[in-house]
């Protein structure tokens, strides 16, 4: 093999070399080089190190797994799997090396793979039928950019297998180690038993000035005072992130260690970042004792640490000092006034403080719509203590915005969005700079008033103030996908899962920005992610419902949509997928369950659905209805795939001219 970072090694059992055959001759028909083990004689020390020296060079690793693998306790198949699996630790998550494909019905729960094979999609080649598709996505993987061996160089970043790290471990012993691992690489390069701990360790280059904010201990004495020591931690956080210079992890995912017995060095590989900032938090009557620490997530080491005794009313001029010092302790060359960034649109009122603490507690707490009235009514108390507080106001705009989208009645809903573009226009006309207050007006212009020309000027102006904040890049990212602009939105999407890699909305918006690109192979992945990381979160089951049947899989879309049966999204999905599959009366029975629940708030998916039942003059109807009724669910009409159709019908053209949608 002249070029082997370019070859496909193609791993299977010897009673699959029939299936095993077919899918390299597909791909070598394309110009791909496959490397395919055909000898019958397997073993021997010669042939034993070419097998290594193949996988640890290859580009791609595609195991065929089927019903033979499963029953087969013992195989060389089975070293291989092993040795593909290991080298995943040296490996970018972002860059792709294992391709499993399956060429029989073997369900996933039950193939007995290494667990790197479950984080991956499979393809199903019943027989090793290769469809040109598959092709094409090897092709692309195959790409230079999409390289594997340039993440394990260096070359582009990403998140790397976690593992775990001493935090005493010095940096002699790390030189040491180097110097051995560059020994043994260079004599027995191909012997991938060496300790894949060290070798993963030795992977783990985060970027810089990138840190991670864990939860500050509630050292009060007092349990019910937990939301204000996660409150005070997540604004710490939010300072640290208006440093430009800084790659902060976003919330979900930092917060997602609470309560958990892991190592500083396990965090720091899950979320890619070079710092960790915890610490503790203890709250009097009217003072305020904070206890930070910042380590070294590669050496371990303590790189700053200090206690602050404040007055609850110094609460921001505390967050500015802390911000700065963990700056200067990273070495990052501040530009700008911090404190001007820092403390914009906060409060020096204690109360104020607290009973916005209580609102964002109740936000990240929530799992729908229907739990954010708690947090408006905190909100509406912290105004109420500090009408000048223009975070206030932006949470409770952003929050009324969300219960709007969901409301059940058009009146509602238009009412919903009134209050909230109201709270943004006050943030503005407090804090002309303040993200928080674009993203707000943004979330309104969107989903509320349809405005898209407006929204796109208020996520660029979001993005310009905190391009290293998760939720401007999920929110932006997604909104430029339903626009028509998928690179953009796509790249924004990926920004936010690299910020936020353990929130299940990061990989949701990627999951949609990819499915309105018509990429809907990576849409699986990314919904099959939001529900690795919650199997609660019913939007996940029917948008990848969707993404499958945007590849024409209808059986894995119907099993997929009736996860969570009484979710209208699933209905929806639902309808459209029975009434594919030839049952008519159960795809009505579906409509019938929305429409009984959503009444005309529903209008455009409607129209999604009786436009893919073929029922043209309906779905314009309801589209029709949809634009009288300024269903939010229009800002998807330029992209939807559902709609395609209707697309040539002088009505639905009309309709998109009076949406005025930015080019």
């Amino acid at each position: 093999m002249t070029d082997p970072s370019r070859v496909v090694f193609l791993s299977y059992a010897s009673q699959d070399a029939q299936a095993a055959q077919k899918i390299c001759e597909a791909l070598r028909a394309a110009g791909i080089e496959v490397f395919l083990d055909q000898s019958e004689l397997r073993g021997g020390d010669a042939w034993d190190q070419k097998i290594r020296r193949e996988i640890r060079d290859c580009a791609l690793f595609i195991p065929v797994i089927s019903a033979h693998t499963v029953s087969r306790h013992e195989g060389y198949f089975r070293l291989e799997w092993d040795l593909a699996d290991q080298r995943t630790h040296m490996i970018a998550r972002n860059r792709a090396f294992i391709v499993p494909v399956c060429v029989d019905a073997t369900p996933e729960s039950s193939a007995d793979i290494p667990e790197s094979f479950q984080r991956v999609q499979w393809t199903r080649l019943p027989g090793g039928e290769t469809p040109p598709t598959f092709v094409e996505r090897i092709k692309r993987l195959l790409s230079p950019e999409l390289s594997p061996l340039s993440a394990v160089s260096g070359a582009a970043p990403g998140l790397r297998e976690p593992v775990r790290a001493s935090r005493r471990s010095k940096p002699v012993l790390l030189a040491i180690v180097a110097v051995i691992l560059a020994m043994l690489a260079y004599f027995v390069a191909d012997k991938f038993w060496i300790s894949k701990h060290l070798a993963a360790s030795t992977a783990f280059n985060p970027p810089p000035h990138s840190i991670a904010v864990l939860p500050f201990a509630n050292m009060s004495g007092d349990k019910d005072q937990e939301y204000f020591s996660d409150g005070l931690t997540e604004e710490l956080l939010n300072s640290l992130s208006e440093i430009n210079e800084l790659q902060v992890a976003a919330r979900t995912s930092a917060f997602s260690f609470k309560g958990k017995d892991t190592d500083i060095g396990t965090i720091a590989r899950k979320l890619n970042v070079g710092a960790v900032l915890e610490g503790s938090v203890r709250r009097s009557a009217n003072t305020i004792r904070i206890t930070a620490q910042l380590i070294n997530a590669v050496t371990g080491f303590h790189l700053w640490s200090k206690t602050y005794d404040r007055d609850l009313g110094d609460v921001l001029k505390l967050q500015t000092e802390i911000a700065t010092a963990v700056a200067s302790a990273l070495k990052v060359t501040l530009l700008g006034d911090v404190a001007a960034k820092v403390e914009l649109g906060g409060t020096g009122n204690p109360a104020a403080f607290d009973a916005y603490l209580r609102a964002a507690k109740a936000v990240s707490s929530s799992h729908d719509a229907k739990d954010l009235p708690a947090a408006i009514t905190a909100y509406t108390e912290a105004i109420r203590l500090d009408p000048h507080y223009a975070l206030a106001f932006a949470g409770r705009s952003i929050a009324l915005s969300i219960v709007a989208g969901e409301a059940e009645t058009p009146a509602a809903t238009r009412e919903g969005f009134d209050k909230a573009q109201a709270d943004a226009r006050q943030v503005l006309a407090l804090a002309p700079d303040l993200a928080q207050g674009h993203l707000a007006l943004a979330a309104v212009a969107e989903n509320g008033t349809l405005d898209f020309t407006q929204a796109s000027d208020e996520y660029e102006r979001a993005l310009a103030l905190a391009p290293g904040n998760a939720e401007v890049l999920r929110f932006s990212g997604g909104f430029a996908a339903f626009m028509g602009h998928f690179d953009a939105g796509v790249a924004a999407a990926r920004r936010a899962v690299v910020l936020d890699p353990l929130a299940r909305a990061s990989h949701s918006l990627l999951g949609l920005a990819l499915y309105t690109a018509r990429r809907y192979e990576e849409a699986v992945a990314a919904f099959s992610e939001v529900i690795r990381l919650d199997r609660d979160f019913k939007a996940a089951y029917a948008n990848r419902g969707f993404a499958y049947y945007g590849l024409g899989d209808l059986e894995r879309a119907r099993a997929s949509c009736e996860t969570k049966l009484d979710y209208w999204g699933s209905q929806q999905c639902l309808a459209v997928i029975y009434d594919k599959l030839g049952r008519h009366a159960d795809a009505e029975a579906e409509l019938t369950k929305i429409k009984a629940t959503q009444g005309d708030a529903a209008a455009y998916q409607y129209a999604t659905i009786y436009a893919q039942w073929g029922n043209r003059e309906k779905a314009l109807e309801w589209l029709e209805t949809a634009w009288r009724l300024r269903d939010p669910g229009q800002e998807f009409l330029k992209t939807d795939p559902l709609l395609e159709p209707l697309r040539k019908e002088p009505r639905f053209q009309a309709i998109e001219r009076e949406l005025k949608f930015p080019t």
